[in-house]
């Protein structure tokens, strides 16, 4: 039984570690501001999940799991409203590009991007 726990440890921390992977190209590839957002939240967050429910199961301690909820609880809290307001801070630069978006809900709230080039 100890061996396939160490196994299933083993393919999760892979799984999470092509995950954080695949989140950090997409922050170098991806050309505008929400596909960045998309890249830096989904992956790197299911990805540290991953790695957090192996190192729960590699260390079979329910002090470890207790140390580790909070830290996925905080992630899971930080993530979106980081992004939120990247998002946001973005759209009022005004170095989002607005033939991309298709709908403009912030347009009606009094909040309207510079034009662009200035």
């Amino acid at each position: 039984m100890s061996d396939l726990l160490h196994v299933v440890s083993l393919v999760l921390i892979l799984i999470g570690a092509l995950l954080c992977l695949t989140a950090a190209i997409g922050l170098l590839r991806f050309r505008d501001v929400p596909t960045r957002l998309h890249a830096a939240t989904k992956p790197q967050v299911l990805g540290l999940l991953l790695i957090a429910i192996a190192v729960g199961i590699e260390l079979e301690s329910w002090a470890a799991a207790a140390f580790l909820v909070p830290v996925m609880l905080i992630q899971f809290a930080t993530a979106p409203l980081s992004a939120h307001m990247v998002g946001r801070q973005a759209y009022r630069n005004g170095t989002l590009d607005r033939q991309d978006l298709h709908t403009d809900e912030l347009a009606g709230a009094g909040e309207t991007p510079p034009a662009a080039g200035g």
